[in-house]
């Protein structure tokens, strides 16, 4: 019987990240988690979800800024994982405004601290998280891949197109598999509290107003967490491959012509308007919100639409999930989690 390959993932205490990890356990990966469990939001959110991934004899958790120097490698050269998967980032268009250090660090310091690793002790494949934000001023729809992304609107959306960079170098110099995920509006149960459908909610059951940006004039391609882990996991066996020259690239596969590297859209490929969204959440609860109609927030964009093709054509599977199932699983885990 084959030994269980070992997966690390860093962010293993956030939103995704703890399922991801959940989802990895389940297939019998041994899991070393590295998350820093800042304040940033709750931090009794992320000490639950990691106490839940605990209670797997297989999952060891390292609670540590990925970007403290030489942690990752010493990680990396005692566990030698097959897979990485690197989720670990500040997150969030708004915030990065009003502290841009600290997405300076966790997400540029940190991916270079991961990738030194990786070039010292080499995995089978790397899988990091990028974000839908970095198609930035781009109003063809939907997002292929393939288009150019040279106008981020935030700084936030700025440093994940670097990590996108910096990634595609280490590929191309040291020949490591990279996958890079650009993730589209990602909610469920255990979500973040900084994201709409958390706010939402909350501010529903406590019968206050919600605050609806651009006046209700959004559109996202909300993406329910099952629907991401899923393929995650599908692309974790999918490792990209140097072709041996630019003619063997695919017709719409974002695989570099000099590296083992891509970038794959995770997204439902089917955008809702932010009402739609709202309604969800106002049949799941029951409770008519009170809309405070707001001007767009700076670095923020009106709309998103991924191109799933790629995923699809790699996988075979494609995100379904309807935002009303979808939200009323959240709403169901928000009030037993909160007792409301």
């Amino acid at each position: 019987m084959s030994e269980p390959r070992t997966a690390l993932v860093t962010g293993s205490a956030g939103f995704i990240g703890y399922h991801t990890c959940r989802r990895l356990l389940a297939d019998g990966f041994r899991v070393v988690g590295v998350d820093s469990l800042s304040d940033y939001y709750d931090p009794e959110l992320k000490h639950r979800r990691q106490a839940g991934l605990l209670q797997n004899q297989k999952f060891a958790a390292i609670n540590e800024p990925i970007e403290t120097p030489g942690l990752l490698l010493d990680l990396f050269e005692e566990h030698r994982p097959d897979v990485v998967i690197h989720l670990a980032a500040q997150a969030g268009v708004r915030y990065s405004i009003d502290n841009p250090r600290s997405y300076l660090e966790s997400n540029l310091v940190g991916t270079f601290e991961l990738l030194e690793a990786a070039r010292a002790y080499p995995p089978q494949h790397m899988l990091l998280a990028s974000t839908s934000s970095a198609y930035g001023a781009n109003t063809e729809m939907p997002y292929r891949e393939t288009m150019r992304t040279d106008h981020q609107m935030s700084f936030y959306a700025a440093t994940k197109k670097a990590t996108e960079s910096m990634a595609h170098s280490y590929a191309h110099l040291f020949d490591l598999p990279v996958t890079m995920f650009r993730f589209f509006t990602v909610y469920g149960p255990w979500g973040r509290p900084d994201m709409a459908l958390f706010k939402f909610t909350r501010a529903m059951l406590q019968g206050e107003p919600i605050d609806v940006y651009n006046h209700g004039e959004m559109m996202r391609d909300f993406t329910y967490i099952d629907d991401l882990v899923e393929a995650i996991r599908r692309l974790v066996d999918a490792a990209p491959v140097r072709p041996a020259s630019p003619e063997d690239i695919a017709e719409g596969d974002s695989l570099s012509p000099v590296a083992p590297w891509r970038v794959v859209n995770i997204g439902n490929s089917q955008p809702e308007q932010l009402g739609d969204m709202i309604a969800a959440v106002e049949e799941a609860l029951g409770i008519e919100a009170k809309r405070n109609l707001m001007p767009m927030q700076a670095g923020d964009v009106p709309a998103t639409w991924a191109d799933a093709d790629l995923l699809r054509s790699l996988t075979g599977y494609v995100p379904s999930t309807h935002i009303r199932e979808g939200v009323r699983k959240f709403v169901d885990w928000y009030r037993d989690y909160y007792r409301e």
